[in-house]
């Protein structure tokens, strides 16, 4: 069905106001370690409160830990406390305040727990200090060359990550989230068990497409079973990693997966496929929204507020979820308005002459 960017979207009970949304990015900024680990500060307040001044209809906040070991990097932001739930907590009121929908894209590793690249000045790590915590996945293949050695996670600590998701959106909801969103993309843990590329496990979370996919439809299941029947849970997946896509020498995840697990997830209470397409294809995301009649958020080369809106009026996508743009422009929703004749929130005090 065609639709505009300013268009309201109602997912279960929630309405968005529009389809101008911010997708998660690797803004990270916290401590490593101590009481204040994981915990957002001032400046992912002031980074998520200006994208809500600018009328984005609903805020990623960026990849967020369920558990101190699941961090993708030491800087990562995390629920896994209740010193975390208290500061989300004014992130998340500031942006209801202005008419924009809070949602938490909850996150497990492995990535590298002796920070890669990135140093946080405030913060910096010891080379070579892991903070705790040496990282797993569905198997022995590095995250890349040269990063640290990986332990495989058995049955049992398989099922601890699965009840660490149930425990985060638990305490996402206490924070004041609104949407629950699955990672499961970029070689991220999620994703490790989804692609045959990373995944040569024998046991049940390995082999064919229902043994690679258990592991994501068990966090999705307690995720959900935890999450208000009332508001939606997105999942974000790669829409394939083919040999042409990550350079590996045999079939990877395709296209038709992505479709076909989409399925999986809808019928498991999955209510949005948010889809960043290799290459930035949008095409994928058209074809799980075709194909399983589920609302899907494209993420693509849509610098252009024509442009996002060509997509939405074809019924490509549901959404468009903007990164660069919105950190370029925190009010790109606003600039769009006026470029084509719409209308996105605007802050009372900006009425005020």
């Amino acid at each position: 069905m065609s639709t505009t960017l300013f268009e309201p979207i109602t997912l279960r009970s929630l309405t968005v106001p529009n389809r101008i949304w911010m997708d998660a990015m690797c803004q990270a900024g916290a401590a490593p370690e101590g009481e204040r680990a994981g915990v957002p500060d001032d400046w992912h307040f002031a980074h998520l409160a200006a994208r809500a001044t600018g009328g984005a209809g609903l805020i990623l906040s960026k990849a967020t830990a369920v558990s101190p070991e699941n961090r993708l990097g030491p800087y990562d932001l995390g629920i896994w406390n209740d010193t975390q739930v208290e500061a989300f907590r004014r992130i998340t009121a500031f942006l209801k305040s202005q008419g924009t929908v809070p949602g938490v894209q909850l996150a497990a590793g492995r990535g590298e727990p002796a920070g890669g690249g990135w140093v946080d000045r405030r913060f910096p790590v010891t080379p070579g200090k892991r903070y705790g915590w040496a990282p797993g996945g569905s198997g022995t293949v590095p995250f890349a060359a040269g990063s640290t050695a990986v332990e495989e996670l058995g049955t049992e600590q398989i099922g601890r990550v699965v009840a660490d998701f149930a425990d985060a959106a638990g305490r996402a909801l206490d924070a004041g989230f609104q949407v629950a969103e699955i990672h499961g993309v970029h070689g991220y843990l999620v994703n490790q068990f989804l692609s045959p590329h990373s995944n040569h496990r024998t046991d049940g979370y390995g082999g064919d497409f229902m043994g690679r996919t258990r592991f994501a439809l068990e966090v999705v299941e307690a995720v959900r079973a935890v999450w208000p029947q009332d508001l939606p849970v997105f999942f974000r997946m790669s829409s394939a990693d083919g040999p042409g896509e990550s350079g590996g020498d045999c079939e990877g995840w395709t296209a038709d997966d992505t479709v076909r697990l989409a399925k999986e997830l809808q019928a498991r209470g999955v209510d949005l496929m948010d889809v960043p397409a290799p290459r930035h294809r949008v095409p994928v995301a058209e074809r799980v929204r075709d194909e399983t009649g589920m609302p899907v958020a494209a993420v693509g080369p849509l610098t252009g507020p024509a442009r996002a809106q060509a997509l939405l009026r074809s019924g490509g996508a549901d959404a468009v979820l903007l990164g660069q743009e919105l950190l370029r422009d925190p009010y790109w929703p606003l600039h769009a308005a006026s470029a084509l004749g719409g209308r996105v929130n605007t802050p009372v005090l900006y009425h005020v002459a």
